[in-house]
């Protein structure tokens, strides 16, 4: 029989259903965490299993496809396993994989581990999202969905640090290690804390495997045709062929989708227009988290020359902004409309965002400090509201697939926006390489003075350089030329988040439901 108000979970067991659910955001951070940590250390991983270095992006791009291919699973997954025994078996399989790459002897082993770890990790993300709406009344949802915040929003900034320091201190093996014990006292707890459901194997006799196949298809082809595009071109052969299969096979999927009275991912939610407003600002937010992300380590090794550990000490400002303002994002969110929570951090954000598009080639610490803070300040108003403004108006039985879609165009946003970036890097630097060399060969004095060129060499001079004062200026025009690009790159993605806005005043005002949590589990 479903839970009744007055056996609401959280009321009958809030220790125990509290404790369940920081469980579950240890899992999903040891899962967002693993990506970053592991990125830092790529080389030390190289090196050591005497990896091909074109192929040496596999071993996270085998990670992240796994992942976008689970995520969307999640709702059925849940169906099929319920929530509880979801999570407990995700992140067993996750942390049996994260050993299997830590005992990895050779490249094929590490990906196949990784396969099987990204997989797990897929849905130990969306679970927690939907946790939040399925476990909680109302006037709890907002403490919940900030702790799960703070920490999805955490990972990303703390990883490089955490990924350097281990590598540098121990082995890469520990990179992986370091999820063992974690993941098997969190399963516990877990199995331990959750409430109780009853299993159901209906949902796996109306499988839908062609929808499995076309969904899969779609975004690994997708995937790679990002991964690939900046470098060989996005209408080269390759990418777009990619793009091509990507294309038909979305759209098989979702006419299949739309068609079938079961099927494995609910399109139909995007119907509802607060859920399709919410998850255009999910995208934009992952191409500003994981492009910002992404950024500052380009810019403080490419040009400032900093290890992994000094970049992650220098990123660790947005995390320490953003814990300070979780408490104050909690209290408004109970207070004020979402709508309105929204559009202002989605434009502090862009403020944020758009700050770091001045940078020189002489830029550090101190300039970098106060574009992170505003960021810092505004992602758990970028994350909260918007999670709110999607899943809030849902009915308790559609949530896992919701949150799975939600959690899935946030990943999608950073494979998409990762790949603007590669391209704006790979296509501008050279242009504004030569737009460099034209300023200084006219004397233009501000030039000279944005790539570090002494203004007694400059002043004065009209013309091509002698070989030697060429030798000596390459080196400078280059890294000016690659800030540049950077800058554009920070530029284009402060710009999205501003048009991201435009959409928020066409969502609908959010219903409070004190007893959501009350009409979707069941007692054994």
């Amino acid at each position: 029989m479903p839970i009744q108000s007055d056996a609401d979970p959280i009321k009958a067991r809030p220790r125990l259903v509290w404790a369940g659910f920081i469980a579950m955001c240890v899992g999903m951070f040891m899962a967002i965490l693993d990506v970053q940590v592991v990125a830092t250390s790529l080389p030390s991983i190289q090196s050591a299993l005497d990896i091909d270095p074109d192929q040496m992006s596999w071993i996270q791009t085998a990670y992240l496809i796994a992942e976008v291919i689970a995520i969307p699973l999640t709702g059925f997954l849940t169906r099929v396993l319920t929530m509880r025994w979801l999570f407990v078996v995700s992140l067993a399989v996750f942390v049996i994989a994260s050993a299997g790459c830590a005992a990895s002897i050779s490249f094929g082993q590490l990906v196949g581990w990784r396969v099987l770890q990204g997989f797990a990790g897929g849905t130990l993300i969306p679970s927690v999202f939907s946790a939040v709406f399925l476990l909680f009344p109302d006037n709890r949802q907002a403490l919940a969905t900030t702790i799960a915040g703070v920490l999805a929003v955490l990972a990303p900034t703390v990883g490089p640090i955490v990924g350097g320091w281990l590598t540098e201190s121990y082995s890469w093996h520990w990179l992986f290690l370091i999820n063992v014990i974690p993941g098997i006292l969190a399963a516990g707890v877990a199995a331990r804390s959750l409430p109780r459901e009853r299993t159901s194997v209906a949902p796996i006799k109306g499988f839908d495997a062609p929808g499995l196949a076309s969904m899969a298809t779609a975004l690994i082809c997708l995937e790679i045709g990002l991964k690939e595009a900046p470098t060989s071109g996005w209408l080269s052969l390759t990418s777009g062929g990619l793009f091509v299969v990507a294309s038909i096979s979305a759209a098989f999927f979702i006419w299949r989708s739309l068609r079938i009275a079961s099927p494995l991912v609910e399109l139909r939610n995007f119907e509802d227009r607060n859920f399709l407003i919410g998850s255009a600002l999910s995208f934009v937010l992952g191409i500003g988290l994981f492009g910002s992300v992404y950024l500052m380590p380009v810019f403080l090794a490419f040009v400032r020359g900093h290890n992994s550990l000094e970049i992650g000490m220098t990123m660790l400002v947005t995390g320490i902004a953003q814990l300070f303002t979780a408490p104050i994002a909690v209290a408004l969110e109970k207070r004020m409309d979402p709508r309105l929570l929204s559009a202002a951090g989605f434009t502090l954000f862009a403020v944020g965002i758009g700050a770091s598009a001045f940078q020189n080639p002489t830029s550090d610490f101190d300039a970098m400090f106060w574009p992170q803070v505003v960021r810092g300040v505004s992602i758990m108003f970028c994350l909260l509201p918007p999670t709110r403004l999607a899943l809030g108006n849902l009915s308790a039985d559609h949530v896992p697939d919701a949150s799975g879609l939600f959690n899935l165009m946030r990943n999608l946003g950073g494979a998409i926006g990762i790949a603007l970036i590669d391209t704006v890097i790979y296509t501008r630097s050279e242009l504004l390489g030569q737009k460099i060399w034209n300023g200084l060969e006219k004397g233009n004095l501000s030039v000279a003075q944005f790539v570090g060129v002494p203004t007694a060499m400059i002043a004065g001079h009209n013309g091509s350089f002698d070989e030697q004062a060429t030798s000596t200026l390459d080196p400078l025009v280059q890294t000016a030329a690659t800030v540049e690009a950077l800058n554009e790159a920070w530029a284009m993605i402060a710009l999205i988040t501003v048009v991201a806005i435009l959409i928020i005043p066409f969502a609908r005002s959010v219903a409070s439901h004190p007893d959501a949590s009350s009409n979707h589990l069941e007692r054994v």
